[in-house]
């Protein structure tokens, strides 16, 4: 049997399952799909929820529509500056903006936040330059800001470390006595990590103020969420003595009443929650991933229609609070970026390659000083060939 014909069969199975769980989002009980979180169905029709309702301005509606534009734009840009060889490697969101751009805007400035490699848009709803996230992309940095300038840390690329990294962070607040709250990013595959059944028990046994926001995109690279557990991930959290709730991850509103809610309950001193943002990753795991030899075209498509972009522009049409101007506006804003985006990653300095040998130890040491003018003469080699040639 082929790689194909499997993947195309467990994405018939997937598709059918995530149509069930879509037709019972608001019904509580009803068969063994579990409950969804939704305020804007997938056309675009605002609907209610007894648990989790916000009321937003049209101003603050249009906020969140151009935080998911501007956002999906930047990664498509650094996608594409990836493939013309300009980063090394990039992670697209595309398909997540919601989940990301809900969850980030439920945050206070006092909060503290710790993403994975993959939160591009927290960190715009943080106020990070998109810029400072592809100095690393492209091996020019470590990361490219301060953690402590927009509580927001860098970027974690070993699976699953940062929700403990989260969880030490929160006891830390909790024994200040601030009432601020952190918030952990990490995807469905690093749900099956150590660290992450780790954080979950210090996080509840000391009931740190902390929410655990997974996005299930249904992908671990190339294992599919059943692979990763036999439960719904949200109701893992009933294990470990702390509530769980999964949201509608394409819906932008229901993604920030949630965790609007989850954070508002770390601060009052409830311990943790963990939030299952129910999403899908529309492309691929990095660029150096492809999805095609694991999963059929029409699974995409099925959620191309939930697409967390479109179905706020549905509503904000409907509802009279935007009018092409804006949407023309919001697009020459958009091409603005990308154009900033490019000049920016081009215009980037090569670090200084002795730079390595700096801070290796506190005082000198033999033999990283012999590895430094090893290295140094094989720098110096290059220009010499380049000085030969040009004779």
């Amino acid at each position: 049997m082929t790689v194909e014909s499997t993947a195309a069969r467990k994405t018939t199975r997937r598709s059918s399952g995530a149509k069930r769980t879509a037709s019972a989002s608001v019904k509580k009980g009803q068969g063994a799909e579990p409950e969804l979180v939704q305020l804007l169905t997938p056309e675009g029709e605002r609907v209610q929820h007894p648990d989790y309702d916000i009321d937003l301005s049209a101003d603050e509606l249009r906020g969140l529509y151009r935080d998911m534009v501007l956002t999906r734009r930047f990664d498509s840009e650094a996608t594409s500056l990836q493939r013309q060889g300009e980063l090394g490697l990039w992670a697209s969101l595309l398909g997540q903006e919601a989940a990301q751009i809900g969850s980030g805007r439920a945050l206070r400035d006092d909060d503290y936040v710790f993403p994975t490699y993959r939160e591009h848009g927290v960190a715009w709803c943080r106020g990070v330059d998109p810029t400072n996230l592809l100095g690393m992309f492209r091996g020019v940095n470590h990361g490219g800001w301060d953690p402590n300038t927009n509580n927001f840390h860098l970027y974690t690329i070993v699976i699953g470390s940062q929700t403990l990294h989260a969880t030490g962070y929160a006891m830390g607040v909790a024994k200040d006595g601030a009432d601020s709250a952190v918030i952990a990013y990490f995807g469905d595959g690093a749900s099956s990590q150590g660290d992450v059944a780790e954080s979950f028990t210090f996080s509840a046994v000391y009931n740190a103020p902390v929410v655990f926001f997974c996005q299930n995109n249904q992908w671990a690279i190339s294992e599919p969420t059943e692979r990763q557990t036999r439960v719904p991930l949200y109701q893992r959290a009933q294990g470990y003595g702390f509530p769980g709730v999964r949201v509608d991850g394409n819906d932008v509103l229901a993604c920030l009443a949630v965790t609007r809610s989850a954070l508002e309950r770390a601060r009052r001193g409830e311990g943790p929650t963990l939030v299952e943002a129910f999403t899908y990753r529309m492309g691929a795991h990095t660029t150096s991933d492809d999805p095609t030899k694991y999963r059929a075209d029409e699974e995409r498509e099925a959620w191309e229609a939930k697409d967390p972009i479109l179905r706020l522009k549905a509503y904000l049409e409907k509802a009279g609070h935007a009018d092409a101007a804006f949407f023309d506006e919001l697009e020459a804003e958009s091409e603005a970026l990308g154009k900033r985006v490019r000049e920016a990653v081009r215009a980037m300095p090569d670090p200084d390659h002795m730079a390595i040998f700096e801070n290796v130890y506190a005082d000198g040491h033999a033999l990283v000083d012999e590895e430094r003018v090893q290295f140094a003469a094989y720098q110096a080699s290059f220009a010499d060939s380049g000085a030969e040639e040009g004779k």
